[in-house]
């Protein structure tokens, strides 16, 4: 049995905590040492799908608290009460799911005593599932293996039944819980490294892509959607926007490749209150939204992919088939296929994409520029995406670059914006940057003033030296259809030596980037033919 003195321990790690941001790292930090030799993408399915439980059972306990006492200011006794009280009806359609008796919280705390608390634990998934079918597959039923010792998986349970996890204050379960999932996604993310980016985007660079496209209404597509952290920001952005000044409306799909992240994904919307439809596969290989048609795409796919399901035949390679060597380009023309007459699309993408000399890849950069498909591009700072240092570009794609009627947009059919935001972030922890406030209004801004939306305040876009221009495509055409910001920018005012320095600095690291990217390639060719 869990002994007195290990719950005592764990109670003596959040003494003296009073916030829920601490709280936070104290939860981390106690079961990060009880994580044994778990793999890190196992434990984190492990850990969170407890916190998505544990949500879901204080959700089930505030709606209950709340239904009995409307229903006691009614004037029914105890024993009338107790019948509602049971009453599925009550809490589905109310912001909660129905948690059956053995499932919640307070009857699984009480088995940390018990050996048989994984098979518990199990049980009571497949009861909630069962009872709320919209939840089907999302929880991992994993609690009752042989290798997960039940003592380190009853002190979890212990660590989650302190009372600041159950709304301190009065705030609801969802906003503690909901914290509680995001920084626990942000941490793994930072402990796996480059393999985290691919799951769970930085969130200055997810604050970008959204503010960028302003997407208040429609449909919203990510195909690499990861933890959803993409699609969450965007449903928050609209809700947090909401004004008779838009209508709403949103529409949100998203595919993830890999089943243990497809299932976070999904939790992850649950506990934001974001509704959405997330289908698993792979969106290069077997797209699962065949004819959806996007206003918004935002997307943050894997860097220099080289290992992805081609298919030369693919009615999406409209603008020429990629290389098998690259999926970048793949990742672009699957974007824009989804995109209906109006869409837009943000996609941060390697440097790779966006020099010359790559062949294949050349024709397809130039075919999109004389469609006239670029919008804006953005050379984005170093070190963004944890272990990696790759230059990363923010392709802003639009499918029409008119005034569009009664929006009153800027005519920009014809020209490209070019932002150089090589030089801008702050310091946020050991070999990782963060875009801070005044990085991100900077950006955004100067694109909405470009585009001449209402956000942008009446501001008026102009060039500035060594930050934006606005380039006709025949600028672009002249200089070989290149989108590095930096081969326009350079061009506006005259560069003091340190800027020229720093530019060209930046340029160099991009080249270094690219020969890494291209020794790799080479490599992997002579291993294939080697074996």
């Amino acid at each position: 049995m869990l002994s007195r003195m290990n719950r005592a321990d764990v109670r003596t790690e959040l003494s003296g905590v009073p916030g829920s941001g601490e709280i936070q790292h104290v939860l981390w930090t106690a079961a990060d040492k009880l994580r044994g030799s778990m793999d890190i993408a196992r434990y984190k399915e492990f850990l969170l799908g407890l916190v998505f439980l544990k949500y879901l059972s204080d959700a089930f306990d505030e709606r209950r608290a709340k239904l009995d006492e409307e229903l006691a200011e009614e004037g029914m006794n105890a024993a009338q009460r107790a019948v509602f009280l049971e009453d599925k009806d009550e809490y589905i359609g109310y912001g909660a799911c129905w948690v059956p008796e053995s499932a919640r919280w307070n009857a699984i705390a009480a088995r940390t005593g018990s050996e048989d608390i994984g098979r518990y634990l199990d049980d009571a998934i497949d009861a909630v599932m069962r009872e709320n079918p919209p939840l089907a597959g999302v929880l991992p039923k994993i609690y009752g293996q042989e290798d997960i010792g039940w003592r380190r998986l009853a002190e979890l349970v212990a660590l989650m039944d302190d009372a600041r996890f159950t709304g301190p204050g009065g705030r609801p379960a969802r906003d503690v819980l909901s914290a509680v999932y995001a920084d626990f996604l942000d941490r793994f993310s930072r402990a796996e490294g480059k393999r985290g980016g691919d799951f769970h985007p930085p969130g200055s660079v997810a604050r970008l892509l959204v503010e960028m496209l302003e997407p208040y209404a429609g449909r919203i597509y990510d195909p690499v959607c990861g933890t959803a952290g993409l699609l969450v920001r965007a449903g928050n952005f609209a809700a947090g926007r909401e004004t008779t000044a838009h209508t709403y409306g949103l529409a949100l799909h998203g595919q993830e490749r890999d089943e243990r992240t497809w299932r976070l994904a999904r939790m992850n919307l649950a506990l934001h209150g974001v509704e959405g439809d997330l289908a698993w596969g792979d969106s290069l290989g077997e797209d699962r939204y065949p004819g959806l048609e996007a206003d918004f795409v935002l997307s943050i796919p894997p860097f220099n992919l080289k290992e992805w399901p081609r298919n030369p035949e693919d009615p999406r390679w409209r603008f020429g088939v990629p290389p098998q060597a690259n999926a970048n380009f793949a990742w672009l023309q699957h974007i824009i296929a989804k995109l209906g007459d109006k869409g837009t699309a943000g996609v941060v993408l390697a440097g790779a994409s966006v020099t010359r000399g790559r062949g294949r890849e050349d024709e397809i950069r130039r075919a999109l520029v004389e469609e006239d498909l670029v919008a804006c591009m953005v050379a984005l700072p170093p070190l963004l995406f944890r272990g990696t240092g790759v230059p990363v570009y923010l392709w802003l794609l639009d499918k029409d670059k008119s005034s569009r009627g009664t929006k009153n947009l800027e005519d920009r059919r014809g020209r490209i914006l070019f932002i150089d935001a090589g030089a801008m972030g702050e310091t946020a922890g050991r070999g990782e940057r963060i875009l801070s406030d005044g990085d991100l209004a900077k950006i955004v801004g100067t694109y909405r003033a470009w585009r001449g939306t209402a956000s942008a305040g009446g501001k008026r876009y102009k060039n500035v030296a060594g930050f934006c221009f606005s380039a006709d495509v025949a600028d672009v055409r002249r200089e070989g259809h290149v989108l590095s910001p930096n081969r326009y920018i350079a061009e506006v005012g005259v560069e003091s030596a340190a800027e020229r320095i720093g530019r060209l600095t930046k340029e160099l690291d991009g080249l270094f980037g690219l020969a890494d990217d291209l020794t790799e390639a080479v490599r992997a060719q002579l291993r294939r033919v080697d074996g």
